[in-house]
Formats: structure tokens, sequence, C-alpha cells
């Protein structure tokens, strides 16, 4: 869920351009970049074990508890130290997208001249995420004896839902490029998943974000689970909080204007 390299502004104009890689000693081995097919591993396996964390830890927190709070709780909790130990590890391999979303984001601003990934990526990564965040699914529900697949009942198409839908991803996609244009991706796997655990309380939607892990939680019907039939407007709203995140990035990152004599 993080973009892929940090950025800075180009004092030229609106675009952003890669930091400068320091060069390396002489003699030593230079840096390579990961194959794509290893970047599509991460982007699958990610996605994948952060559906199993989420799906997983619903269905545990249901069996422990009846009360509503309880259960939220527990899995946003898991939630949130699942996801920051995924970025943290597989952030060097492909970026830890695990998201269409934020992919689809970062080969926008790659084609006005920022860094992002190049079309041929996000090709690769997409569905990977999506057949990934069913796997996960399908995994979490074999780990508790659930149906492998049966499709959720949990409805999810109020209006209300789809707004705080808007809400939650454009946040995300704000906080990933933000921390981005002012080079302080470090701090994306604490940034992130604190912010995906705080969105959990207070979007409406219990902030799903994220278009692949939508689809995979279609898969399950348990605590975590979406109803097939409100994934179009779960997705659609996503997309659009995911426009509305790159906007407020233009809009609040800015390149300076240098001062004039």
């Amino acid at each position: 869920m993080t973009a892929t390299e940090a950025t800075e502004h180009d004092r030229a104009g609106d675009a952003i351009s890669p930091v400068a890689e320091p060069q390396p000693a002489p003699g030593a081995t230079p840096p390579q970049t990961p194959p794509l097919l290893a970047k599509a591993a991460a982007e699958l396996v990610g996605t994948a074990a952060l559906v199993a964390v989420v799906v997983g830890s619903g269905i545990q927190a249901t069996e422990l508890t009846k009360d509503v709070g309880l259960q939220l709780l527990a899995n946003s909790t898991a939630t949130v130290f699942g996801l920051g130990v995924l970025i943290t590890l597989l952030g060097p391999v492909s970026g830890a997208h695990f998201n269409p979303a934020v992919t689809l984001a970062e080969w926008w601003t790659a084609r006005r001249g920022g860094a992002g990934v190049s079309l041929r990526e996000t090709a690769v990564y997409v569905p990977a995420q999506i057949v990934g965040a069913i796997a996960g699914s399908v995994l979490a529900d074999a780990m508790f004896g659930e149906p492998l697949v049966k499709w959720s009942t949990h409805d999810r198409s109020a209006g209300h839902l789809l707004l705080g839908e808007v809400v939650a991803t454009a946040g995300l996609i704000l906080l990933i490029f933000g921390l981005a244009r002012t080079d302080r991706l470090r701090f994306a796997p604490v940034a992130v998943a604190s912010y995906i655990g705080a969105a959990y309380w207070f979007t409406s939607s219990t902030s799903f974000a994220n278009p692949a892990v939508t689809i995979g939680r279609a898969f399950t019907d348990t605590f975590a689970g979406i109803a097939p039939g409100s994934l179009a407007g779960f997705i659609g709203m996503q997309l659009i909080g995911a426009v509305v995140g790159l906007a407020l990035v233009a809009l609040i990152f800015m390149p300076g204007q240098e001062a004039t004599e």
C-alpha cells in the first residue's frame, strides 16, 4: 500500500522526479531492481496475507465474543499489525501496494512525469492483487473450517457506506503520496497501518479502501464479508476516492514558488 519510491518537487514546474539514489562505493555491487515476476509474487502473496488477516481475525473474533464492538476491535487490531509487517517485508520488492487504487494512482503519476509504475507493471500488479485477495479469503475460511467459497450475504449498499469508502480511500491516497512528496516513505509501514486502523473506526464502511480486498471479501460469508451485489458500488467509490486523494495531493503538496529579488 505504499508508493514505489520517494519523490521530490521539481523546482521547474509541477512534475515530480525520483530522489537521486546514492552511488555505490567503487567495487561494490550496485543495487538491482527486482524482476517483474518477483514484484508480482510479492503483490499476490502480500494481498493474500492481508485478506487472510482481515477475514481470519474477523472469524476468530466472532467465535470469541458476541460483542460487536469487541469484534471490530479485534479485527482492526490484527489488521494494523498484519499490514505494518507486510509493508515492511515486501515494500522493498514491489512497493507493497496490495491495492489496485494505489497502483493505478502510481501509474497516473508516472504518466505525468513522476515516479511510479509502468503500464506493464500495472497490468501485472492488478490481476495479482485480485487473485491474491481471493486466495487469502479462501485460505482464511479453510483455517477456520468454514466453506471455502460461500458468497457473503452482508449487504453494504447504503449511501452513507459508499460515502465512507470515498473518504477512506481519499485519505489513504493522500497519506501515501503525501509521504512520497515529502520524502518520508520510510514511515509508511507505521503510518499506513495506523491510518487503516483509525479508519476502521471513523468511517461508516470500516474502511475497505481497496478494490482487490473488496472482491476477496465477497468470497466469505463471515464477519468481514461483503455481498457481491455491493461490489460495484464500493469499488466505484474507491476509485472516485483515489481521484479525490490525488487532487488533494496536488493541492496541498504543490511545488513552492522561488522567491525573487
